[in-house]
């Protein structure tokens, strides 16, 4: 008989330990590099219209005045009493473009004068808001006269306090004046114009002579390009004013414009209507030409 084969008993695997030699580097996070962003540039402040207006203007100028200066040596060549007149003629008539241009010119840096006044009034430098009303009681109608009370003050905070309850409500009650003024000749106007178109023209003509009107009481002095401008920053201002005068706007169109009124009153009824969008217009463009930001 054979003896049964028993399974061999596996070999105990000691554990062993390995030493590395040598001391183990040092862990350390690499230095974050910076990372640099391309500096973008900025839109360029003089676009492709004005770019193209000013070659324009230039070119028309120079080559004019190239021109003159030919002809007038051509004259000095004739006679020298025509020269002279030639001179004259030429001198007269290029310092009467250079006045206009210089006006508009003046008259937009007053308009950018204005958006610096109301960024300074609203900023938190104290130093910088009492020189920018200052400079604003300096240039409105009287405004000088309030110049020894913002000089007395010592608190900062209280100097838009007094400018509104001072200069600003002043102004804001002369505008309203030229308002209703203007709101009474529309309603005037539309009731002894049979055209349709002429009243457009009436309410137009009488809307941008009211922007002017209120510009100039504001100490503004807008030519046709400032004109333009004014224009721009009272549709901006009549949002914000539309908003406050949604309510009374809706029920003065809702009561004026009913078919029994429109019957009785005729045109009046819409004449109404023109005149309370033109006080709404001088409440807009007083925002826009006053420096203080809003409440």
């Amino acid at each position: 008989m054979t003896e049964p084969i028993l399974p061999a008993v596996p070999t105990r695997i000691t554990p062993r330990i390995e030493a590395e030699s040598g001391r183990a580097a040092r862990l350390e996070l690499a230095a974050e590099t910076p990372v640099t962003t391309a500096a973008v540039a900025g839109d360029p402040r003089w676009g492709m219209p004005v770019l193209v207006l000013s070659g324009f203007v230039v070119l028309a100028l120079g080559l004019a005045a190239l021109q003159t200066g030919n002809f007038v040596a051509a004259q000095f060549a004739r006679s020298r009493a025509l020269g002279v007149l030639t001179l004259l003629v030429a001198l007269l008539g290029f310092g009467l473009i250079l006045l206009g241009i210089w006006r508009e010119l003046r008259a937009l840096a007053s308009l950018h004068a204005v958006d610096r006044l109301r960024r300074d009034l609203a900023g938190t430098d104290p130093h910088a808001k009492l020189a920018a009303a200052r400079r604003w009681l300096d240039r409105a109608p009287g405004g000088p006269a309030l110049r020894p009370a913002l000089d007395a003050l010592n608190d900062p905070d209280a100097v838009l306090p007094l400018l509104r309850a001072g200069l600003e409500a002043s102004l804001r009650a002369r505008s309203e004046a030229l308002a209703r003024r203007a709101a009474l000749q529309v309603v005037t106007g539309m009731a002894a114009t049979p055209a349709p178109a002429l009243v457009v023209l009436l309410v137009s003509w009488r809307g941008l002579r009211l922007i002017r009107q209120i510009a100039v009481l504001h100490g503004l002095r807008p030519g046709l390009f400032g004109t333009l401008g004014l224009l721009r920053r009272t549709a901006f201002a009549a949002t914000a004013t539309a908003v406050t005068e949604a309510a009374i706007n809706t029920a003065a169109h809702a009561v004026l414009s009913t078919p029994l009124l429109t019957h009785l009153a005729g045109e009046m009824a819409g004449g109404a209507v023109a005149a309370r969008r033109m006080i709404v217009l001088g409440r807009a463009a007083t925002v826009a030409c006053t420096p203080l930001p809003p409440e």
